[in-house]
């Protein structure tokens, strides 16, 4: 749907959004982050250092423990190709510019694929398209330069038109912005030297989504992280690339 319909309804429709968007906040289950380490050193083979970022799908939320989280996941599937040590950077609520905040303040590092996981935040947050697409910009500059990250991945936003703990009609409408966000990503991505999108497959299944209806659940969580260590191993070098296929 064009952008301009789009804003029109969003005007036309503010005050039953609104009064949506608090009665979701009050009714929908908060889940915790779940406990369990944030950073760790495992496996063997080459070195590769990773960061993991973002908000609380980043953090784990939907889930027990961090080991049944991206992290978690995304370790066990790497771990049998390389010397893995990775740091999670990830809180509940985090927007992109509340990240780029946080990692301006971190102590320089050195890491060789981070991997994000922002958007929806900014799309609940009404940030406009393309002050997010400027603060992505300004964030995979900065892994870049103060990071040293050699492979940023960014994950694609969810279709939030599937939330069910989101009522009709503000479901239908931040599911069409987070697909605006998708759209613009991957064609801003693709003058981004360093950056990649992973365009993640939806989960349809029962445990897709947390109890929450809104968190990813371990099923998701798994096919993520699948399919991160797949686009991981294929930037490293070709020594570490031939390896056993995950």
């Amino acid at each position: 749907m064009d952008v301009w319909v789009q804003r029109a309804l969003l005007v036309l429709l503010s005050p039953l959004l609104l009064a949506q968007g608090r009665h979701a906040r009050r009714v929908t289950p908060r889940l915790p982050e779940p406990g369990g380490a944030r950073s760790g050193r495992e496996g063997r083979g080459p070195a590769l250092r990773l960061l993991i970022a973002g908000d609380s799908a980043a953090a784990g939320v939907g889930v027990g423990d961090q080991r049944a989280a991206l992290s978690g996941q995304l370790g066990r599937r790497l771990t049998p190709h390389v010397d893995l040590h990775w740091t999670l950077i990830a809180q509940t609520g985090y927007t992109t510019r509340d990240l780029l905040q946080r990692l301006s303040q971190e102590p320089a590092g050195v890491f060789d694929v981070a991997v994000l996981s922002l958007g929806v935040n900014d799309v609940t947050g009404a940030v406009r398209t393309g002050a997010w697409l400027a603060q992505q910009r300004a964030l995979v500059l900065l892994l870049q330069q103060r990071f040293q990250v050699q492979h940023v991945v960014l994950s694609s936003l969810p279709p939030m038109n599937e939330f069910h703990a989101l009522p009709q009609p503000l479901r239908w409408l931040l599911g069409a912005r987070a697909r605006r966000f998708n759209e613009a990503l991957a064609r801003a991505v693709e003058a981004w030297p360093g950056c990649e999108l992973l365009s993640t497959v939806p989960v349809r299944d029962a445990g897709a989504l947390a109890a929450d209806g809104f968190h990813p659940g371990p099923s998701t969580y798994a096919a993520w992280a699948a399919q991160l260590a797949e686009r991981i191993m294929r930037s490293l070098p070709a020594a570490t690339a031939g390896q056993q296929a995950i």
